[in-house]
């Protein structure tokens, strides 16, 4: 259909937002976003859209990100990165920046990771210099047309161009067709961490560490 692999640019923000909530629900009704922001879908995309294009980079910015177009219309989209450029410490600035945009204060904040206390105990580590594969979501309407296996060749190639030992993915216990998408091109699972809490209140047990050598 005329597909194209593009870096990510500005102008994709408002798909990379989409792509981040997306993501982060996975197969389940709420996600990461929804909790931190307790806000309806919309806010939740305001918030992220304004994450996307922040001064300082990190894992949610449209840099981060490969996306797949046609005619110019984003259909797909992944991130790609070292943990050790963009880290949890850039991140935290970046929300905090974005915070002070929209309003939002401290408590606010604090607030929202709170919510996610649960869902922090089941997050992988990585080993160092790990090319990290997050955020993978396609529109609805494009799915099931191989935009993911072309995205995750593209990404793939680009750690091995880094000089990454492996690449990592995360996923929810439960999403059976990505875990299968994912082994397809080589991945594997390496551990798995549930949480009964998390279980309860999510709707998952836990989540999965899959990972491709090089």
């Amino acid at each position: 259909m005329g597909f194209r692999i593009v870096d990510g640019q500005k102008h994709h923000a408002p798909f990379v937002a989409w792509t981040c909530l997306a993501a982060a629900r996975s197969q389940l009704p709420k996600g990461f976003w929804d909790y931190y922001l307790d806000q309806p879908e919309a806010e939740c995309l305001r918030y992220l859209e304004a994450l996307a294009v922040t001064s300082r980079p990190h894992l949610f910015h449209y840099s981060a990100f490969l996306v797949a177009e046609l005619s110019g219309r984003p259909a797909a989209a992944l991130c790609g990165y070292f943990e050790e450029e963009l880290n949890f410490p850039d991140l935290g600035v970046a929300m905090s920046e974005v915070d002070q945009r929209l309003g939002r204060s401290p408590e606010d904040h604090q607030r929202g990771m709170e919510r996610n206390a649960t869902f922090f105990t089941v997050t992988p580590a990585h080993p160092p210099r790990t090319w990290i594969i997050e955020n993978v979501a396609t529109w609805p309407e494009f799915r099931r047309q191989g935009l993911v296996n072309d995205l995750l060749a593209v990404a793939l190639e680009r750690g091995r161009e880094r000089g990454a030992p492996a690449s990592d993915i995360g996923l929810f216990i439960g999403n059976d067709p990505a875990q299968a998408a994912y082994e397809k091109v080589g991945f594997r699972m390496v551990s798995e961490k549930r949480n009964l809490e998390l279980e309860r209140s999510w709707g998952s047990p836990g989540l999965r560490l899959l990972r491709r050598p090089y």
